[in-house]
């Protein structure tokens, strides 16, 4: 698929716990092809009631102003889904982060489901989705020739931070840690990308969706696959050898580094399950997802021909003898599907996205319903004809916090006993009286006249959290 959008966010947010921070601001940036700009939206909200601003992310966004805005969390979800879908109805488009897969979409997905909004915005309705610091994994193995990687004090290890990167690219980075701020930066990163490896930026944006990873994976070429771990950069060329027919994202490449491949290829099914359950880096197949940014390429891309220490045409006849061993794959993919895999359903409702089901239909007709009315009565009449207890509760949330008049004791009980629990109780979301402590050790560490401000603005906004 060709797209014609490039849409780059980035999110500012109360903390980094993923099912109990908030984001306050959200900034994106829809770009063409060309990474020229054609339009954008800054919004942010208050702090719900329930949820505690943690002092070290405040002093990283610095975004205190926000504790006295008359934006509601509600009102800013809708309005980031509202944009986001203009913007990629006539065309899909590319959603693009900075890490995002591990954190800025995670919490974008939430929200949008506490909300009652369609969670998978960034990839349905043909859109596809790019962790652009994946993309720089693979930049750094590969193409530090083309692209500086700036050293992380000093030397020898690398940062991969955006804000380092940009600095060392002679980008402004004045303003990171704004959301908007660094949507720009990722945006003129990748115009340097782009300009001096067109070809792998055009790879990436290929495989931001599923058919486009499975393309790159089922052709011809072997593959290089990059990645970073502590600070440093490990080169492995690869092929694919495997799946897992239960959980289709999940895919195995074989690292063909591995002097005699035949060796493993000839080992019986009980050996390759261990391999399988083996999450050593070391280990000859590799697991990796493709429904998340996978750093790898094809090897015709690369400029360094000597980067792996094996002539490439042998490498390509390693490729070639895993591919034609249907036996091999199959006793992979087998082991991939008799994984014991553990997924703990979360005690609390904002941490089920991925383990409570998806809504029945009569309750999608009552989601739609519910974002088109402001009458609190039938808001609440929606609320109690949920068939998904979670979709209830999450509706009960939005009436409380948006109106405070008219409201059954049953809900208010409730409401009040979700703002008595977060703020007094001691949990996964933290306690106030902890983050108050907390502040008062980081107001005697730092010094700094804006330190001090915000610190003094987070306690004050904490204290007013004190359950009476």
């Amino acid at each position: 698929m060709s797209f014609s959008n490039l849409i780059f966010y980035d999110t500012e947010t109360t903390g980094i716990q993923k099912d109990f921070s908030q984001i306050l601001q959200c900034g994106s940036v829809l770009t063409d092809r060309n990474l020229r700009t054609i339009d954008e939206q800054n919004t942010g909200c208050a702090p719900l009631p329930w949820v505690i601003p943690q002092p070290m992310a405040m002093l990283t966004n610095k975004k205190v102003d926000l504790f006295n805005s008359n934006i509601s969390h509600y009102q800013m979800m809708k309005d980031i889904q509202l944009q986001w879908k203009q913007w990629s109805a006539q065309s899909p488009s590319v959603f693009i982060t900075y890490n995002g897969h591990a954190f800025d979409e995670e919490l974008i997905r939430r929200q949008f489901f506490w909300n009652l909004l369609e969670p998978y915005t960034t990839n349905t309705n043909g859109n596809g989705r790019l962790d652009l610091m994946l993309m720089m994994h693979n930049i750094a193995a590969f193409f530090s020739e083309e692209i500086a990687i700036p050293l992380f004090e000093g030397g020898p290890r690398i940062s991969y931070k955006l804000e380092h990167l940009a600095q060392e690219h002679g980008i402004d980075a004045g303003d990171a840690h704004d959301a908007i701020a660094d949507c720009n930066l990722m945006i003129e990163l990748c115009k340097i990308i782009q300009n001096k490896l067109p070809d792998l930026f055009d790879s990436f944006i290929n495989i931001s969706t599923k058919n486009g990873i499975k393309n790159l994976l089922y052709s011809d070429d072997f593959l290089a696959l990059g990645e970073i771990h502590r600070r440093h950069t490990f080169e492995y060329p690869v092929v694919l050898c495997g799946s897992d027919a239960s959980r289709p994202n999940e895919i195995v490449f074989f690292d063909l580094s591995y002097d005699d491949p035949e060796e493993i290829l000839d080992l019986d099914y009980v050996e390759i399950n261990k391999l399988i359950q083996s999450n050593s880096r070391d280990e000859p197949l590799k697991k990796y997802k493709i429904n998340k940014t996978i750093p790898i390429c094809s090897h015709k891309l690369l400029t360094n021909k000597n980067i792996f220490d094996v002539e490439f045409s042998e490498l390509q006849r390693r490729a070639d003898m895993v591919r034609s061993n249907k036996d091999f794959q199959q006793k992979v993919s087998q082991a991939m599907e008799d994984r014991l895999m553990d997924f703990p359903e979360s005690e609390y409702i904002e941490g089920t996205l991925y383990s409570g089901g998806f809504p029945s239909y009569r309750d999608k007709d009552l989601m739609q319903e519910f974002h088109l009315s402001s009458d609190p009565a039938h808001l609440i009449k929606i609320s109690r004809n949920f068939e998904d207890e979670r979709l209830r509760l999450f509706a009960e949330r939005i009436i409380c916090n948006q109106f405070s008049t008219d409201i059954p004791v049953d809900i208010q009980k409730r409401y009040q006993d979700l703002i008595n629990q977060r703020t007094d109780d001691d949990g996964p979301w933290g306690s106030v009286e902890k983050t108050l402590i907390q502040i008062e050790k980081l107001l005697d560490e730092r010094s700094e006249k804006e330190d001090q401000k915000i610190l003094l603005a987070t306690k004050k906004k904490v204290e007013s959290m004190k359950v009476s």
